[in-house]
């Protein structure tokens, strides 16, 4: 691939990663627009047509390595492992 191909490539790219974020952005709007009609509705679930939306609380257990770091570093470092990875980006 010349270096020509390759420019052009990158600027397709760039111009898809535009569309796709302005996509993304409409999709939280109506997402919000969505979320609010329900807490207005003070309700967790709503029937729409063919559709049931549900916004509800979810609780999870998540460890707090932070913590744990601080308080047992030792212990830490034994059970952390390098992982190696490649990362791709444009600038």
């Amino acid at each position: 691939m010349s270096q020509n191909e390759i420019t052009a490539k990158v600027e397709q790219l760039k111009e898809w990663e535009a569309l796709l974020e302005e996509a993304q952005e409409q999709v939280e709007t109506l997402r919000d627009d969505i979320k609010a009609e329900m807490l207005a509705r003070e309700t967790e679930e709503m029937q729409c047509g063919a559709y049931i939306v549900r916004w509800t609380s979810v609780l999870s257990n998540r460890f707090d390595s932070t913590a744990f770091k601080k308080e047992y570093a030792q212990l830490y470092k034994e059970y952390t492992k390098q992982v190696a990875s490649k990362r791709f980006s444009i600038s």
